[in-house]
């Protein structure tokens, strides 16, 4: 194997090690693809992603996003933590925008240095893409809640920015709390639906600077819950725009996650419904936490 430096990177933390972390791998096009697999699965974070071109091919940085059991063509932290190694690292003089180059598409990185010793990085998601309905009588032994957990004035309902969740709304902070994965009603609820990552919120935070509180779900990638999920919040935020949660159709909220299993984070979401598309972004701290060289 060949010396190639790679990055831990957390991100969306509200402290240290709490958001979600994953490796970052430079010279990606140096190893293999059952390589790049292998790695992931030895790393054991949710996602690694590889650069594989360390100068621009059409406008933008070629990476690729493993989970232990597959590639994907799009994750939402493991965009950001890239963007933020190769804007750190990589190409440190890039004052404005990253584009990363991804299976999903090209999707553009920004970053905002307004507030002191702190940045924050934005991504444009691909617009969202609605899917099936389900109802809550489907939804709720899958999530170990009673039909009546479930807010139905709002539709639970298949959503894609790339990688497809089912979206659930719940009633209370009460019922998200008491929410857990049973896995055997989890397999048979995606065996034969794209969406495997199951993302639960309700309107009630545990902090009251923040705007909604999320939980995700996704044995199916190897998490049984996910600390923060950018890929996730970003089809929220198209959700909350489009079935006017919020009694409107743009947003400009706090998210938090991860409170449950004790890995606080902060999402930042945005989104606006233009009626043809939505516009989604998605923000959030980055932090390098440490480095290393795989031999």
């Amino acid at each position: 194997m060949r010396n190639i430096p790679f990055y831990i990177v957390d991100v969306f933390a509200e402290g240290r090690y709490t958001g979600n972390q994953l490796a970052v791998f430079r010279s990606g096009d140096a190893i293999s693809d059952s390589e790049m697999q292998q790695i992931t699965k030895e790393m054991n974070f949710s996602e690694t992603t590889f650069v594989t071109s360390e100068t621009l091919r059409h406008g933008g940085f070629d990476v690729r996003i493993f989970t232990p059991g597959e590639e994907v063509p799009f994750a939402g932290h493991p965009t950001l933590g890239t963007a933020h190694i190769i804007r750190t690292e990589i190409q440190p003089a890039t004052k404005d925008k990253i584009i990363l180059n991804l299976k999903v598409g090209q999707i553009p990185v920004t970053f905002d240095d307004t507030q002191p010793d702190e940045t924050i990085y934005w991504m444009k998601q691909i617009s969202p893409t609605f899917g099936e309905l389900l109802t809550a009588e489907t939804i709720a032994p899958v999530l170990n809640l009673n039909p009546s957990d479930i807010d139905t004035r709002f539709p639970i309902e298949e959503v894609s920015t790339g990688l497809s969740h089912i979206l659930v709304p719940l009633r209370s902070l009460d019922a998200l709390k008491r929410a857990k994965s049973v896995s055997e009603r989890y397999f048979e609820l995606i065996a034969n639906r794209r969406a495997k990552a199951i993302l639960i919120f309700c309107p009630q935070p545990h902090k009251p600077e923040n705007d909604i509180s999320v939980r995700m779900f996704a044995e199916y990638y190897g998490v049984a819950e996910d600390p923060a999920t950018g890929s996730g919040n970003g089809c929220l935020a198209g959700y909350l725009a489009r079935h006017r949660y919020f009694g409107k159709t743009c947003i400009d909220i706090r998210a938090e996650q991860g409170y449950e299993i004790g890995r606080p984070s902060l999402l930042l979401l945005r989104a606006e419904d233009r009626d043809d598309h939505i516009d989604v972004a998605v923000g959030g701290k980055a932090m390098t936490i440490t480095r290393g060289t795989l031999d």
